[in-house]
């Protein structure tokens, strides 16, 4: 089983002290072998994630940053991150995963919906907001995840009451979880297999999703 390796934070170190081409140029061959090392890590991941989802493909995302639109304008990211997408139009949300010195984590659910789901999500939890307030009371989810993240509007979506009682869900624009890993954690033997036992925690999250984002108001299928 493949594992991360302390290469891999010695070099994004380097990295962080030392973001501009010309080092990143020098040290192209380090980065190369780091690269290649967690692409290896990342489709075994993947095998492991066959066995309890239908993944469609995987992604290991680019180290050079995008600068049009950022303020941070320093030309590399100081971490490594992959992504696995769900198969079919009946299964939503993604999983994601990072390494970094000091902030390693996995991620899982929707981090931008569009407009239509958004409103669609809404509406679902408006009218029965009980599975969903009962997945995020499970004292082990809550326990790993740690509850519901993501950006809210402050007060209530237009054509949302205040008084909703689950307005504190509906406020919300995107909808994830996060758990977060120690260096020592990232660098052991099992590390593979804690990503996927995480992953396979998310499992309820989805079904739910899944199945409100994929049916009407009154439960009528909303794909063919």
């Amino acid at each position: 089983m493949k594992t991360i390796t302390s290469d891999t934070f010695n070099f994004l170190d380097d990295l962080s002290r030392n973001n501009n081409r010309e080092w990143f140029d020098q040290n192209k061959p380090r980065y190369q072998a780091i690269y290649n090392e967690f692409k290896g890590f990342h489709l075994e991941l993947m095998e492991l994630m066959k066995a309890h989802d239908q993944i469609e493909k995987g992604r290991v995302y680019r180290i050079y940053r995008d600068v049009r639109f950022s303020k941070d304008k320093t030309p590399y990211k100081p971490y490594l991150a992959g992504n696995f997408k769900r198969a079919t139009h009946f299964l939503r949300g993604g999983y994601y995963f990072q390494i970094e010195r000091g902030n390693s984590f996995l991620a899982g659910g929707f981090f931008g919906p569009n407009a239509q789901d958004l409103l669609h999500v809404r509406n679902q939890i408006s009218q029965y907001p009980d599975p969903l307030v009962q997945i995020l009371a499970d004292k082990d989810f809550g326990n790993y995840f740690g509850g519901l993240k993501g950006e809210k509007v402050k007060t209530s979506p237009k054509g949302f009451s205040q008084e909703d009682e689950a307005i504190d869900l509906i406020r919300h624009k995107q909808f994830y979880v996060e758990h977060s890993f120690s260096d020592t954690e990232v660098l052991a033997k099992d590390f593979m297999i804690k990503l996927n036992d995480g992953f396979l925690r998310l499992k309820p999250f989805f079904d739910y999703m899944s199945e409100i984002l994929t049916t009407d108001l009154n439960g009528e299928s909303l794909v063919d």
